[in-house]
């Protein structure tokens, strides 16, 4: 029998919050979105502005980072023509993404969820979700910090 360590709602808003603050501070507004370690959605923001296009890649952005439990940036190189894994961004009905913006939430060393933004640039979308995973684990105690 496995034992599985998830994200809870309330850890779901910490996340986002802390993703909205940085939009925030670097003036673009974001679509937020968190998943459990399946990849399944948790809690959804849209700020105002964020781009309608967006809802969808952030929350597959989240689905890809907990499902395949690395960055989805990651995934960029190697899906390059020539490369091992290139076509992978038309895998699971197109919903893996090889763009950046989605981060695995990694506690003891276990996936337990992810965060997908989107409406930025690629480096901007991983600013914003990497500064709510920045305040998720700060709102830990020391021994669960992964």
């Amino acid at each position: 029998m496995l034992t599985i360590q998830r994200l809870s709602l309330a850890d779901a808003r910490t996340l986002i919050e802390g993703a909205r603050v940085r939009a925030a501070e670097i003036g673009v507004p974001m679509c937020i979105a968190v998943t459990d370690e399946s990849g399944q959605l948790i809690a959804f923001e849209r700020m105002d502005g964020g781009k309608v296009t967006s809802t969808t890649i952030a929350q597959d952005k989240a689905f890809t980072a907990a499902g395949a439990k690395r960055t989805t940036e990651s995934y960029w190189e190697a899906s390059q023509p020539g490369k091992p894994a290139y076509g992978i961004n038309s895998a699971i009905g197109g919903r893996l993404l090889v763009v950046a913006g989605g981060i695995p939430v990694i506690v003891d060393g276990q996936v337990v969820g992810a965060v997908g933004v989107s409406s930025g640039t690629p480096a901007q979308d991983s600013d914003c979700a990497q500064a709510g995973i920045d305040l998720f684990l700060a709102g830990l105690s020391a021994s669960e910090k992964s």
